[in-house]
């Protein structure tokens, strides 16, 4: 598949943006150098690769729950800018 100039053009108006003639044809030389990887990966034998759904082997690095007391209140507020009883003092941001 090749880009040509009238592609450009027309994604040019999808996206409403203004390119200067250079930033186009930039744009074409550089999607037109993708696509040619793209193809050229094509040839490449994934038959006996597994299909991943991430390049790397993740493990969930969470820890099981666990049950236990909550942080005291006043542990809570200590570093608070501002606080009413116990609880968090913020403005108000609905009017």
């Amino acid at each position: 598949m090749i880009v040509s100039k009238k592609d450009i053009e027309h994604l040019v108006q999808l996206v409403r943006i203004e390119l200067s003639e250079r930033d186009k044809n930039d744009l074409l030389t550089d999607l037109n150098r993708i696509l040619a990887y793209f193809e050229k990966l094509q040839e490449v034998d994934t038959r006996e690769v597994p299909p991943l759904s991430h390049p790397l082997q993740m493990v969930n690095g969470l820890r099981e729950d666990e049950v236990r007391d909550s942080l005291p209140v006043e542990s809570a507020l200590r570093n608070a800018p501002a606080k009413k009883g116990s609880y968090f003092s913020v403005p108000k941001v609905i009017k």
